[in-house]
């Protein structure tokens, strides 16, 4: 088979390799398409090299279906489409025991602690699985993961219908909370600084603010002068964590989803005068993988307008090379693509 490895130096590397059988309990996939996502360009900058063994195979945002089974698996079978939730958690830290076993202490993210989608055939413990209908395409499949981010993120901000929710940051999962959020029954706004963004998410039918502009008179405007229920920062610029606390209402919500690699400055002043409430959402729990799964299936999600364009295994490094300039929205990679020849 093709498989995908992270070499170290911004550099992704295409080799072949042999498959190996799948262990007990575990299942063989044959992965169609993995979307490359922003943890994956932290991955590739040399950000997680501490974290990532490198070589290494990454890869989390997938859709596929199952080639084989090991042994002691039961209710699954051979053609079935799946993604995975690529959490793997201890069960006995004070985290799990609490219920939390999404955020363990010890969490193993799987495609970043260990080796993930990026190969043409993939194993993985079977309790990973998540069930795909077959109405859903495994392009727009793909999708199930960041959209569970994103259900999320909404879900811990507790967002009811006809609330008003501000999204900083324009990017994929900033517009996937927007869809999300909408789909909820949710107002929404999206500030985005690059206007090719802005002209695509205002086609969405999203109303969409240049960054530039008076964002928080607009917002004020919006909402009569209240604010808005919830806010979330996607962005991860420094500029906006500060000023996200100026769109929210009086015991607001923001929510942080951004990875930030370093402290940031934020204001707490607004926070105690406004009785703010702060909140991290870090990733997702099995019920956030149903609601995705549903919304993609159901037409919810801007899937065809997300997905930039595809390319085969052996053009990764163009896909990232094309994200980290800010070429694209979502790419996917056709995992499948040239594993005959392999």
């Amino acid at each position: 088979m093709l498989a995908a490895h992270y070499a170290g130096n911004r550099t992704m590397t295409v080799e072949e390799a042999e498959p190996s059988s799948p262990g007990r309990g575990q299942v063989q996939i044959a992965v169609a398409y993995n979307g490359i996502c922003g943890t994956d360009l932290h991955i590739l900058s040399g950000h997680m090299d501490a974290r990532v063994d490198v070589p290494a195979i990454i890869g989390h945002e997938m859709s596929g279906t199952i080639a084989a089974l090991g042994e002691g698996v039961e209710g699954w079978a051979v053609g079935d489409p799946v993604t995975v939730m690529p959490l793997a958690w201890d069960g006995t830290c004070p985290a799990c025991l609490a219920g939390n076993r999404h955020i363990c202490q010890n969490l193993d993210f799987v495609g970043i602690d260990s080796p993930g989608a990026l190969q043409g055939r993939w194993n993985v413990d079977a309790g990973l699985l998540v069930p795909l209908p077959a109405s859903l395409s495994l392009q727009h499949a793909a999708l199930v993961e960041p959209t569970a981010v994103a259900v999320h993120d909404v879900r811990r901000a507790e967002l009811e219908p006809g609330q008003k929710a501000v999204v900083i940051g324009g990017g994929p999962i900033g517009v996937l909370i927007a869809a999300v959020a909408r789909s909820f029954g949710g107002d929404v706004v999206v500030i985005e600084l690059d206007p090719k963004r802005r002209e695509r998410i205002a086609e969405l039918g999203f109303t969409v603010l240049d960054a530039r502009d008076d964002t928080v008179g607009r917002v004020e405007e919006w909402t009569g002068g209240a604010g808005a229920d919830v806010v979330f920062e996607v962005s991860g610029a420094a500029a906006a964590v500060l000023g996200a606390v100026d769109y929210a209402k009086v015991r607001g919500t923001l929510v942080v989803v951004a990875i930030h690699p370093e402290p940031r400055p934020v204001n707490l002043q607004r926070i105690f005068w406004r009785e703010l409430r702060l909140l991290g959402a870090r990733v997702y729990q099995r019920e956030d993988f149903d609601t995705a799964v549903a919304l993609l299936d159901a037409g919810d999600i801007p899937a065809d307008a997300l997905i930039t364009k595809t390319v085969p295994l052996a053009e990764i490094q163009s896909a990232f090379d094309a994200l980290n300039g800010g070429e694209a929205m979502k790419i996917l990679v056709d995992v499948q693509a040239g594993q005959e020849t392999a």
